[in-house]
């Protein structure tokens, strides 16, 4: 009888060994790697996003600004646009 007793605890630790190894497979074997997708509309080629004075959001071609571009501080930013 003891080895039948034997016997069974070993099938039984063998049991939960690959019980315990199913969830790595499963990650591994049939993760899906998914494609990041944006939320926001595709922009236009050629077009850039500005704040006009009045606070709306607007495109503007690229060909009609400036090549001068400057950084604007905060303060001049909030003394430009009208509330």
């Amino acid at each position: 009888m003891v080895p039948v007793v034997k016997n069974n605890r070993l099938k039984l630790i063998m049991g939960l060994g690959v019980l315990s190894l199913l969830p790595l497979l499963k990650f591994s074997l049939f993760s899906k790697k998914s494609k990041a997708v944006s939320c926001s509309p595709a922009a236009q080629e050629g077009t850039v996003r500005m704040l006009t004075q009045d606070g709306k959001l607007v495109d503007v071609e690229v060909s009609k600004l400036g090549s001068a571009r400057q950084k604007v501080s905060d303060k001049e930013l909030l003394a430009w646009v009208k509330k």
